[in-house]
């Protein structure tokens, strides 16, 4: 079984019918390969995720199941350690790094940033390599050439994220030098933004690549800036153990070519690096 949590409601379900291709049964005879001690509940991985942001990671609304790359590519690796997932819908990104130091989640899965000052409190493993993009309205595009044209516009941006805190420190460079202020519009869900954008309530969207690409291709935006600010991207873990069971596995699958297949089913370049662990005291 696999449960999708939203709120203090829990739906649980089939794994086939809620999450599709996206997720396995458990064999009944799978020994789970991390010890229960280090989970919040034995057998079992309480997964935080915030699902509007696709294709990586969203809802399909015809059959509310999850789907995306990075849903597919956490249960695959969950399924090889013989755990199932918990899916924890969170809506707003910048409670999930504190929920899963207070131990509500054992996991986070939705596109954290790698950074050091992140290494120093939460167990971090890379996989995916993702940058910043600059979209507007269709048409709109060649009205940004720069980032300094940004410059007392109105930009939106999803909350409490990499992308939010590169915006703001954009915004200081470009007072620095004596241009007007960005104006930053803040946004809990990465679809709002973009509703936002078309309406025109925003000039442009800070928003990373291969979000940007969905919109631009589905026609509601258009790309004028991309590879601001590259950076890696990485599965979070409250537990050590967890991390290096993690590490370890999409190391075997990047050997036997199975990460490599779910990346370019998305179209998206595979983390190069190794599948190792940054956290606390390491």
């Amino acid at each position: 079984m696999v449960s999708l949590r939203i709120g203090n409601t829990v739906t649980a379900a089939i794994v086939s019918l809620l999450l599709g291709s996206a997720g396995t049964a458990i064999a009944a005879d799978c020994t789970p390969q991390v010890p229960a001690d280090a989970l919040l509940s034995p057998g079992e991985v309480g997964v935080s995720i915030n699902p509007v942001s696709p294709p990586m990671q969203y809802v399909d609304t015809a059959t509310g199941a999850l789907k995306g790359m990075r849903v597919e590519m956490g249960d695959a690796v969950l399924e090889r350690l013989c755990l199932t997932s918990n899916h924890i819908r969170v809506d707003d990104f910048g409670t999930m790094i504190p929920g899963l130091q207070a131990g509500r989640w054992d996991m986070i899965n939705t596109g954290v940033f790698f950074t050091e000052e992140r290494a120093k409190i939460i167990y971090l493993v890379r996989y995916e390599n993702q940058a910043i993009v600059v979209s507007t309205r269709p048409g709109e595009a060649s009205t940004i050439k720069s980032v300094d044209d940004l410059a007392g516009k109105t930009v939106g941006v999803d909350i409490g994220g990499y992308e939010e805190n590169k915006l703001k420190e954009l915004d200081k460079t470009l007072q620095a030098k004596g241009l007007a202020p960005i104006k930053i519009s803040i946004f809990n869900d990465t679809n709002i933004d973009y509703q936002a954008l078309k309406s025109g309530q925003v000039d442009a969207n800070f928003t990373i690549e291969a979000v940007s690409k969905e919109y631009a291709d589905r026609g509601i935006s258009e790309i004028a800036l991309r590879g601001l600010y590259p950076a890696p991207v990485a599965m979070a873990f409250r537990n050590r153990e967890l991390a290096e069971a993690v590490a370890g596995t999409l190391t075997k699958m990047r050997d036997d070519g199975s990460y490599k297949a779910i990346f370019d089913k998305y179209g998206k370049d595979v983390w190069t690096g190794p599948f190792d662990v940054k956290g606390p005291g390491l």
